[in-house]
Protein backbone atom coordinates (compact mmCIF):
# COMPACT_ATOMS: atom_id res chain seq x y z
CA UNK A 1 0.00 0.00 0.00
CA UNK A 2 3.12 2.30 0.45
CA UNK A 3 3.84 2.48 -3.26
CA UNK A 4 0.22 3.42 -3.93
CA UNK A 5 -0.12 6.45 -1.40
CA UNK A 6 3.68 7.50 -2.65
CA UNK A 7 2.38 7.80 -6.18
CA UNK A 8 -1.08 9.72 -5.11
CA UNK A 9 1.20 11.78 -2.97
CA UNK A 10 3.52 12.92 -6.42
CA UNK A 11 0.55 12.86 -8.84
CA UNK A 12 -1.93 15.37 -6.24
CA UNK A 13 0.44 18.55 -7.34
CA UNK A 14 0.27 17.80 -10.96
CA UNK A 15 -3.67 17.25 -10.64
CA UNK A 16 -3.68 20.74 -9.17
CA UNK A 17 -1.44 22.17 -11.39
CA UNK A 18 -3.88 20.77 -14.49
CA UNK A 19 -6.68 22.16 -13.18
CA UNK A 20 -5.52 25.79 -12.58
CA UNK A 21 -4.27 25.22 -16.36
CA UNK A 22 -7.71 24.04 -17.16
CA UNK A 23 -9.54 27.19 -15.46
CA UNK A 24 -6.95 29.40 -17.14
CA UNK A 25 -7.78 28.20 -20.63
CA UNK A 26 -11.47 28.90 -20.68
CA UNK A 27 -11.09 32.32 -19.48
CA UNK A 28 -8.90 33.57 -22.07
CA UNK A 29 -11.56 31.29 -24.53
CA UNK A 30 -14.51 33.21 -22.91
CA UNK A 31 -12.66 36.44 -23.07
CA UNK A 32 -11.56 35.91 -26.77
CA UNK A 33 -14.97 34.82 -27.81
CA UNK A 34 -16.71 38.11 -25.37
CA UNK A 35 -13.98 40.53 -27.05
CA UNK A 36 -15.37 39.39 -30.70
CA UNK A 37 -18.66 40.56 -30.01
CA UNK A 38 -17.91 43.67 -28.19
CA UNK A 39 -16.68 47.35 -30.34
CA UNK A 40 -14.15 48.86 -28.69
CA UNK A 41 -14.44 53.28 -28.92
CA UNK A 42 -11.70 54.80 -30.42
CA UNK A 43 -11.22 58.06 -29.77
CA UNK A 44 -9.26 60.49 -31.83
CA UNK A 45 -8.15 64.18 -32.01
CA UNK A 46 -7.75 66.16 -35.03
CA UNK A 47 -8.20 68.83 -37.64
CA UNK A 48 -11.17 69.22 -39.99
CA UNK A 49 -12.67 71.73 -42.52
CA UNK A 50 -15.69 73.34 -41.82
CA UNK A 51 -17.34 75.40 -44.08
CA UNK A 52 -19.38 77.22 -40.80
CA UNK A 53 -17.63 79.99 -38.97
CA UNK A 54 -19.94 79.20 -35.82
CA UNK A 55 -18.20 75.75 -35.30
CA UNK A 56 -15.05 77.93 -35.25
CA UNK A 57 -15.41 80.40 -32.72
CA UNK A 58 -16.93 77.43 -30.37
CA UNK A 59 -14.10 75.96 -30.37
CA UNK A 60 -12.10 78.96 -29.40
CA UNK A 61 -14.40 79.74 -26.73
CA UNK A 62 -13.96 76.38 -25.47
CA UNK A 63 -10.14 77.18 -25.63
CA UNK A 64 -10.40 80.21 -24.48
CA UNK A 65 -12.54 78.77 -20.89
CA UNK A 66 -9.82 76.10 -20.61
CA UNK A 67 -7.17 78.63 -20.42
CA UNK A 68 -9.06 80.33 -17.92
CA UNK A 69 -9.86 77.36 -15.84
CA UNK A 70 -5.85 76.59 -15.77
CA UNK A 71 -5.77 80.48 -14.66
CA UNK A 72 -8.11 80.43 -12.50
CA UNK A 73 -5.81 79.74 -8.96
CA UNK A 74 -4.35 82.61 -9.62
CA UNK A 75 -7.31 84.69 -10.20
CA UNK A 76 -8.50 83.66 -6.89
CA UNK A 77 -5.22 84.08 -5.30
CA UNK A 78 -5.27 87.86 -6.62
CA UNK A 79 -8.34 89.34 -7.07
CA UNK A 80 -10.11 88.34 -4.03
CA UNK A 81 -9.79 88.56 -0.18
CA UNK A 82 -7.82 85.71 -0.23
CA UNK A 83 -4.44 86.80 0.18
CA UNK A 84 -5.73 88.53 3.13
CA UNK A 85 -7.47 85.71 5.14
CA UNK A 86 -4.96 83.22 4.45
CA UNK A 87 -2.16 85.64 6.15
CA UNK A 88 -4.02 86.49 8.95
CA UNK A 89 -4.78 82.95 9.96
CA UNK A 90 -1.45 82.30 9.50
CA UNK A 91 -0.29 85.08 12.11
CA UNK A 92 -2.64 84.26 14.81
CA UNK A 93 -1.21 80.35 14.47
CA UNK A 94 2.27 81.95 14.60
CA UNK A 95 1.36 84.11 17.31
CA UNK A 96 0.06 81.25 19.52
CA UNK A 97 2.89 79.49 18.73
CA UNK A 98 1.45 76.28 17.20
CA UNK A 99 3.51 75.62 14.32
CA UNK A 100 1.32 73.12 13.05
CA UNK A 101 -1.90 73.34 14.97
CA UNK A 102 -4.13 74.17 13.23
CA UNK A 103 -2.77 72.13 10.33
CA UNK A 104 -2.37 74.23 6.60
CA UNK A 105 -4.73 71.74 4.98
CA UNK A 106 -7.50 73.33 7.73
CA UNK A 107 -5.99 76.86 6.99
CA UNK A 108 -6.39 76.75 3.87
CA UNK A 109 -9.97 75.32 3.95
CA UNK A 110 -11.41 77.76 6.05
CA UNK A 111 -9.64 80.58 4.05
CA UNK A 112 -11.24 79.45 0.93
CA UNK A 113 -14.43 79.19 2.49
CA UNK A 114 -14.20 82.70 3.86
CA UNK A 115 -13.28 83.99 0.25
CA UNK A 116 -16.77 82.58 -1.36
CA UNK A 117 -18.41 83.98 1.39
CA UNK A 118 -17.09 87.43 1.52
CA UNK A 119 -17.22 87.47 -2.38
CA UNK A 120 -20.78 85.79 -2.84
CA UNK A 121 -22.58 89.57 -3.62
CA UNK A 122 -19.61 89.97 -6.20
CA UNK A 123 -20.00 86.91 -7.74
CA UNK A 124 -23.95 86.73 -7.62
CA UNK A 125 -23.45 90.07 -9.92
CA UNK A 126 -21.14 88.45 -12.48
CA UNK A 127 -23.30 85.71 -12.74
CA UNK A 128 -26.76 87.60 -13.13
CA UNK A 129 -25.14 90.58 -15.12
CA UNK A 130 -22.64 88.20 -17.63
CA UNK A 131 -21.99 84.25 -17.51
CA UNK A 132 -26.11 84.06 -17.62
CA UNK A 133 -26.74 86.53 -20.34
CA UNK A 134 -23.73 84.90 -22.07
CA UNK A 135 -25.41 81.28 -21.69
CA UNK A 136 -28.70 82.79 -22.92
CA UNK A 137 -26.78 84.27 -25.95
CA UNK A 138 -28.67 87.46 -24.81
CA UNK A 139 -24.66 88.97 -25.23
CA UNK A 140 -21.06 88.14 -26.64
CA UNK A 141 -18.58 86.94 -25.03
CA UNK A 142 -16.88 90.53 -25.29
CA UNK A 143 -19.53 92.09 -23.53
CA UNK A 144 -19.75 89.18 -21.01
CA UNK A 145 -16.19 89.74 -20.22
CA UNK A 146 -17.10 94.06 -19.78
CA UNK A 147 -20.12 92.79 -17.49
CA UNK A 148 -17.70 90.56 -15.30
CA UNK A 149 -15.17 93.03 -14.80
CA UNK A 150 -17.40 96.00 -13.36
CA UNK A 151 -17.87 94.10 -10.16
CA UNK A 152 -14.79 93.02 -9.99
CA UNK A 153 -13.25 96.07 -10.38
CA UNK A 154 -15.47 97.91 -7.96
CA UNK A 155 -14.69 95.49 -5.24
CA UNK A 156 -10.74 95.91 -5.44
CA UNK A 157 -10.97 99.48 -5.58
CA UNK A 158 -12.61 99.66 -1.76
CA UNK A 159 -10.23 97.96 -0.61
CA UNK A 160 -6.91 99.78 -2.33
CA UNK A 161 -5.63 102.33 -0.93
CA UNK A 162 -5.17 105.48 -2.74
CA UNK A 163 -0.88 105.48 -2.58
CA UNK A 164 -0.85 102.58 -3.75
CA UNK A 165 -3.13 102.81 -6.76
CA UNK A 166 -0.90 106.12 -7.64
CA UNK A 167 1.74 104.36 -7.55
CA UNK A 168 1.25 101.91 -10.17
CA UNK A 169 -0.66 104.72 -12.53
CA UNK A 170 3.04 106.51 -11.91
CA UNK A 171 4.77 103.60 -12.87
CA UNK A 172 2.62 102.80 -16.28
CA UNK A 173 2.68 106.82 -16.74
CA UNK A 174 -0.96 106.88 -17.02
CA UNK A 175 -2.61 110.30 -16.09
CA UNK A 176 -5.51 110.20 -13.27
CA UNK A 177 -8.56 108.31 -14.15
CA UNK A 178 -11.70 110.76 -14.11
CA UNK A 179 -13.78 107.36 -13.10
CA UNK A 180 -13.36 103.83 -11.85
CA UNK A 181 -14.33 102.56 -15.11
CA UNK A 182 -11.02 103.93 -16.58
CA UNK A 183 -9.29 102.00 -14.76
CA UNK A 184 -7.30 98.84 -16.31
CA UNK A 185 -7.30 95.38 -14.21
CA UNK A 186 -3.38 95.63 -15.44
CA UNK A 187 -3.51 98.32 -13.31
CA UNK A 188 -6.17 97.44 -10.07
CA UNK A 189 -5.39 93.94 -9.83
CA UNK A 190 -1.42 94.83 -8.24
CA UNK A 191 -2.57 97.79 -6.70
CA UNK A 192 -5.33 95.70 -4.69
CA UNK A 193 -2.97 92.64 -3.97
CA UNK A 194 -0.03 95.66 -2.45
CA UNK A 195 -2.95 96.99 -0.42
CA UNK A 196 -4.43 93.52 0.93
CA UNK A 197 -0.79 92.62 2.21
CA UNK A 198 -0.28 95.82 3.56
CA UNK A 199 -4.13 95.28 5.62
CA UNK A 200 -3.22 92.13 6.26
CA UNK A 201 0.38 92.38 8.22
CA UNK A 202 -1.71 95.42 10.54
CA UNK A 203 -4.14 92.98 11.40
CA UNK A 204 -1.44 90.67 12.31
CA UNK A 205 0.20 93.14 14.26
CA UNK A 206 -2.50 93.57 15.87
CA UNK A 207 -3.13 90.04 16.85
CA UNK A 208 0.93 89.29 18.25
CA UNK A 209 0.45 92.23 20.81
CA UNK A 210 -1.51 90.69 23.09
CA UNK A 211 -0.08 87.21 23.05
CA UNK A 212 3.57 88.79 23.42
CA UNK A 213 2.18 90.41 26.19
CA UNK A 214 1.84 86.92 27.62
CA UNK A 215 5.15 85.94 26.94
CA UNK A 216 6.44 88.83 28.48
CA UNK A 217 4.66 88.14 31.67
CA UNK A 218 5.52 84.66 31.77
CA UNK A 219 9.04 84.88 31.16
CA UNK A 220 8.91 87.74 33.71
CA UNK A 221 7.58 85.55 36.54
CA UNK A 222 9.86 82.25 35.96
CA UNK A 223 13.09 84.80 36.28
CA UNK A 224 11.19 86.10 39.23
CA UNK A 225 11.12 82.56 40.78
CA UNK A 226 14.69 81.67 39.82
CA UNK A 227 13.31 78.62 37.01
CA UNK A 228 15.97 79.44 34.51
CA UNK A 229 15.74 76.09 33.40
CA UNK A 230 11.78 75.74 32.46
CA UNK A 231 11.28 76.63 29.19
CA UNK A 232 9.07 79.61 28.81
CA UNK A 233 7.05 77.91 25.89
CA UNK A 234 5.72 75.00 28.07
CA UNK A 235 3.76 77.89 30.14
CA UNK A 236 2.96 80.52 27.95
CA UNK A 237 1.39 77.81 25.17
CA UNK A 238 -1.39 77.14 27.25
CA UNK A 239 -1.93 79.92 28.64
CA UNK A 240 -2.22 81.81 25.33
CA UNK A 241 -4.60 79.11 24.09
CA UNK A 242 -6.84 79.48 27.63
CA UNK A 243 -6.52 83.24 26.87
CA UNK A 244 -7.50 82.99 23.06
CA UNK A 245 -10.60 80.40 24.14
CA UNK A 246 -12.18 83.20 26.48
CA UNK A 247 -11.90 85.82 24.51
CA UNK A 248 -14.33 83.57 21.92
CA UNK A 249 -10.91 84.28 19.31
CA UNK A 250 -12.02 82.52 16.58
CA UNK A 251 -15.73 84.35 16.50
CA UNK A 252 -13.94 87.48 16.92
CA UNK A 253 -11.24 87.09 13.93
CA UNK A 254 -13.45 85.48 11.62
CA UNK A 255 -16.37 88.15 12.51
CA UNK A 256 -13.62 90.92 12.06
CA UNK A 257 -12.33 89.76 8.82
CA UNK A 258 -15.89 89.39 7.37
CA UNK A 259 -16.59 92.96 8.50
CA UNK A 260 -13.50 94.32 6.71
CA UNK A 261 -14.79 93.51 3.60
CA UNK A 262 -18.04 95.04 3.83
Amino acid sequence: MRPIQTLVRRFAPQKTWLKCGLIVAIVMLASAVYSQNLALPRVQIGLESTKNPKDVAVTLQVLAMLTILSVAPAFLIMMTGFTRIIIVLSFLRSAIGAQSIPPNQILIGLSLFLTFFVMTPVFDQINNNAIQPYMANKITFQQATTNAEIPLRSFMLRQTYDRDLGLFLRLRNQPRPKTPDDLSLLTVVPAFVTSELKTAFIIGFYIYVPFLVIDLVIASVLMSMGMMMLPPVMISLPAKILVFILSNGWYVLIGAIAQGFR
